[in-house]
């Protein structure tokens, strides 16, 4: 099947087990093909290797366009569009722009960031999402390889290794 591969991936109890199994993997040079859980686990960015993520990056530049979007619009509606002097404050009132500015910032960054997200994790609308088990979201963690070009032996291999380092539950799975 064009596109499909083949995982297998073993289902840990606790998180200190897969913790455990992913060092023992990264110790015998074994390419994990992912890491699932159903919830944070602290320190696994760390064991897996993985960098911080840039999308804090990506929501200050989203803020700072809100911000930007905000006082310019507001500066020309009351300098130039609309130039009313009410409550006795001048046409350029720059205090009174504060909560729509925040406002504008607040929401830019959340859009621009929810976008970027599902964007970059290929998760928008009509993505298919396939799941190796129900639990994995539920109580149980999961080790996956992928193993599409992998032999006999080598799948083999890779099952003494799962069952060797605690997973209760071994499963191959299409995705």
């Amino acid at each position: 099947m064009e596109g499909h591969k083949d995982v297998l991936f073993g289902l840990y109890d606790d998180e200190d087990d897969l913790i455990h199994a992913i060092q023992k993997a990264q110790k015998d040079h074994l390419d994990i093909h992912d890491v699932f859980t159903p919830f944070p686990v602290h320190g696994l960015d760390e064991v897996m290797g993985l960098s911080e993520s840039r999308l804090h990056i990506a929501g200050f530049v989203y803020g700072a366009l809100g911000t930007l979007t905000a006082f310019l619009f507001m500066s020309w509606v009351f300098t130039r569009d609309w130039p009313i002097i009410f409550g006795g404050k001048p046409y350029w009132s720059v205090p009174a722009f504060i909560p729509i500015t925040f406002e504008l910032t607040v929401l830019f960054s959340c859009v621009g960031m929810v976008i970027t997200y599902y964007t970059v994790c290929g998760m928008g609308p009509g993505a298919d999402n396939p799941t190796l088990h129900d639990r994995i979201t539920d109580d149980k963690f999961c080790l996956a390889f992928n193993v599409s070009d992998s032999s006999k032996e080598e799948i083999d291999s890779l099952k003494g290794f799962l069952s060797g380092t605690g997973a209760t539950e071994l499963n191959i799975k299409t995705i």
